[in-house]
């Protein structure tokens, strides 16, 4: 057309005359119809090429493009739907709907036709400069892709214009502060890619690659895409931008490197079809192929040769129906053309050259945007009637559409539409966008036909339902993988390898913890100090918990014992306090003997808070009355032994030292030190740090053994080592009287006290290293009841024993005799 002055003008000035200019021939009824209220429609019947380049502004001629058919089918839905609306009698009764239709091939050189649209008589003039202004068209339907609508919907927003598009799915459109008066039947990409995503979920397909094409609908569609399959186990592992010069060859060659199984083709009609054909020509197979709406339904590639080969396809697209009538509409207009003589255009881009076509091609054409288009038809004929006040036969005639100084009355209408069409409910949401979403999911069978195998509903709830058995699967008939990495075996944690976490080795869970892959699939979970796992778990199992009870018989047989030392040590108690002045009390000790007896009587009180469930009380009990009461009785012994040896040895060769002792007590002054330290040593230990309860897991995986801890280690060193160094001065000074008289020998039955002691508490130690179950509880308080059995039978029994059963053993007169005896001894 020769427009390109016209088209440069326009856009520099937005105000100048628009001049037509008749350069091709058209049957006026192919893109314009006379009417009261005049639609606008925009089409691209053709479709140039982005690399169309011009040394100066002009406008494309469509006509000399290649032509779209499919788009064709689309433009002849529309005049369709207006045809049908003027034959009702109810809805615009007395009302007749015109048309103006432009052939919009290009997004960037196919502006007159647009800009005729918002004129009025020729000039286009600001909204605030036009106080009498009244839009020429009550409503656009179209143009159909993203990238078109981008550019020319702010010219129809500067007024208010309503859009209603039937094929713009980018969810830039949704944003109402940049589009308040665009509205779509068409659904919006987040339906369509969230029906990919499910389907991906449902067949558990997790390593995709996605090719799009440079417009802002697949661009759009790669966004949310990559939004929602966060938080999935799905990954985008390959993405190609389709484009005239794309390297298909070495597009898939990538694809298989990467071991991607499935493929997403979310791009315009043209290059779908492309990177099909560039499939079957490199000899691609075994591949999972989705298809977005552009091409889902699409005539021509189910029956292409070889694309059985390439692997399996599925496609997702709006639900077809089926309009009544439209066929019978196509045979009758061709007919019609064929008969008719051509007349001039009026404007640029709004003729065909589709003479030659015939009505079964357009009829068996991609039907899949023929409701969203007869949708927006009847949205703005139903918003019309609103406005019109239409009914009983007749719409009101005085009513002035589209009001220069507030939104049209027609856009607020269609916002509010609610009718039913081919039993579907058509409504817009606050957004604009369908509250009502209907899908198919389709499979390209043998035949050559896009066979239905699945729905997908969006509203009230949404529901996905797909049929399997209906899919022949390329994979011996079974669902393909499409996995990075195989799934671990159960029990095994995923370690990421590389970028993409569907990548990843596989990692036992050791026990003591598990992994729970419906929480995170990556990191083995330490179990819970109460709980245990073994080897290769999924979850952690509650620890049996063990004590020993004072139920327990070694508890009771060891109560029973301790009760019967108690009993014993009491009856010993009141046999040296009867026999108190005899010479076998007072070689023991005399009035010391009643403090080691009492000390071993306190001492036994530790050994009941060995059983049962340990408590803060407990645990001090079970070491603070042994550790002070038994440094007593050693106490006592060293003093005992240092005696002998003094009396017997010592006062003869140090009768200075032996007047001192004697002069100040120094037995009881050496005991009461003893205590004291030891007393001191164990409250300062005990308030810094006391023994508390703890809960022993390191031993057994499946079990918890209640324990005390015992408490600050520093002061309990220091504490055992005064018991150890109570011990060595005893070993010293009984060896010193190893050859005193025999009946006067106390060394002796120190000497055996200590070795058994000793014994004992080796015994017990290495019981602790190897064994660690609850009854160590029961071997510890067996070896506290040993350390004071072996003094009371030791220490205490022979002397019980003279004085029972030799009391003749038992005088003064016995006595000295043997110490006249070891002295003549010592003498000789």
């Amino acid at each position: 057309c020769g427009c390109s002055s016209l088209f440069l003008a326009a856009l520099c000035l937005l105000g100048s005359l628009l001049h037509a200019s008749p350069e091709c021939t058209v049957p006026s009824s192919e893109f314009q119809l006379q009417g009261d209220y005049l639609l606008g429609g925009l089409f691209n019947v053709h479709h140039a090429s982005s690399s169309i380049v011009h040394d100066r502004p002009e406008a494309v001629d469509c006509s000399r493009q290649p032509f779209t058919l499919p788009s064709y089918r689309m433009f002849q839905v529309m005049r369709f739907s207006v045809e049908e609306i003027n034959n009702s009698s109810i809805l615009l009764p007395n009302v007749s709907l015109g048309y103006e239709i432009f052939d919009h091939c290009s997004d960037t050189l196919s502006f007159p036709g647009v800009l005729n649209l918002i004129s009025v008589n020729g000039s286009i003039k600001p909204r605030g400069h036009a106080s009498k202004y009244v839009s020429k068209v009550i409503g656009v339907i179209g143009p159909f892709g993203s990238t078109e609508t981008l550019t020319v919907a702010p010219l129809f927003m500067m007024n208010f214009i309503p859009m209603v598009n039937y094929g713009s799915a980018s969810s830039a459109f949704s944003e109402k502060v940049k589009f308040p008066s665009f509205l779509r039947t068409v659904h919006p990409n987040k339906d369509i890619i969230r029906l990919i995503v499910d389907i991906m979920q449902h067949f558990n397909w997790r390593w995709v690659a996605f090719l799009k094409s440079n417009d802002a609908y697949s661009e759009d569609g790669l966004e949310l895409f990559r939004k929602m399959i966060k938080g999935t186990e799905i990954c985008l592992a390959y993405t190609e931008e389709l484009n005239p010069s794309t390297n298909y060859s070495r597009m898939f060659k990538e694809i298989d490197l990467q071991r991607i199984p499935t493929i997403i083709v979310f791009a315009r009609k043209l290059y779908a079809e492309t990177v099909i054909q560039s499939a079957i020509n490199s000899n691609v197979t075994n591949k999972v192929w989705i298809a977005g709406d552009t091409w889902a339904l699409n005539k021509n590639l189910p029956k292409k040769e070889g694309i059985e080969n390439i692997g399996t396809i599925l496609g997702v697209s709006e639900t077809v129906v089926e309009i009544p009538g439209f066929n019978d509409f196509i045979y009758s207009s061709k007919h019609k053309r064929h008969c008719e003589d051509a007349r001039q255009q009026k404007f640029c881009n709004q003729v065909c050259n589709c003479t030659s076509l015939n009505p079964e091609e357009i009829i068996a054409e991609n039907p899949s945007y023929s409701l969203s288009i007869y949708s927006a038809a009847y949205a703005i004929a139903h918003a019309l009637h609103n406005v019109l006040e239409c009914g009983e036969g007749r719409c009101r005639d005085n009513i002035t559409v589209g009001i220069p100084d507030s939104p049209s009355v027609v856009l607020a209408q269609l916002k509010k539409s609610n009718f039913t069409l081919l039993n579907r409910s058509i409504q817009f949401d606050e957004n604009g966008d369908p509250a009502n979403g209907y899908y198919s999911i389709v499979f390209w069978n043998q035949e050559g036909q896009a066979e239905e195998i699945g729905s997908y509903e969006t509203h009230p709830l949404v529901q996905l339902s797909i049929d399997d058995t209906k899919i022949k699967w390329h994979a011996n008939g079974k669902v393909p993988t499409s996995l990075c990495s195989q799934e671990c075996p159960e029990g095994y944690a995923k370690k990421q390898d590389g970028i993409h976490k569907c990548c990843f080795n596989c990692v036992m869970c050791r026990n003591g913890t598990y992994v729970n892959i419906t929480e995170d699939a990556y990191r083995c979970v330490p179990c819970k100090p109460t709980e245990w796992s073994a080897d290769r778990s999924t979850s952690c199992s509650p620890r049996s918990v063990e004590y020993v009870s004072f139920t327990d018989g070694s508890a009771i047989l060891i109560m029973v014992v301790t009760s019967i030392l108690v009993a014993l040590s009491l009856a010993t108690a009141i046999l040296f306090a009867i026999n108190y002045n005899t010479p076998v009390v007072k070689s023991a000790g005399g009035s010391m003997c009643f403090l080691i007896l009492g000390c071993l009587s306190l001492c036994s009180i530790s050994v009941f808070f060995y059983f049962g469930k340990p408590t803060l009380a407990c645990c001090i009990l079970r070491y603070f009355p042994f550790l002070l009461f038994y440094t007593g009785c050693l106490a006592c012994f060293v003093v005992r032994s240092f005696q002998i040896v003094c009396i017997f040895k010592m006062a003869a060769k140090f009768p200075k030292l032996h007047g001192w002792w004697m002069k100040y007590n120094g037995q009881w002054l050496v005991i009461t030190v003893a205590l004291v330290t030891q007393a001191l040593l164990l409250i300062i230990g005990y308030a810094s740090r006391p023994p508390r309860p703890y809960n022993e897991t390191f031993w057994y995986k499946d079990k918890i053994i209640l324990g005390c801890h015992v408490g600050n280690p520093g002061l309990l060193a220091v504490s055992v080592v005064l018991l150890a160094s109570l011990c060595f001065l005893c070993f010293a000074f009984s060896y010193m009287g190893k050859d005193l008289p025999k009946n006067y020998n106390e060394a002796k039955g120190i000497t055996f006290c200590l070795f058994v002691l000793i014994l004992t508490w080796i015994i017990f130690s290495t019981e602790y290293m190897l064994y660690h179950g609850k009854y160590i509880q029961t071997l510890n308080a067996m070896a506290v009841l040993s350390s004071l059995y072996c003094v009371l039978l030791g220490y205490f029994l022979p002397k019980c024993y003279i004085i029972i059963f030799q009391p003749q053993k038992n005088t003064p007169q016995y006595f000295q005799g043997l110490i006249q005896n070891y002295t003549k001894t010592i003498s000789q």
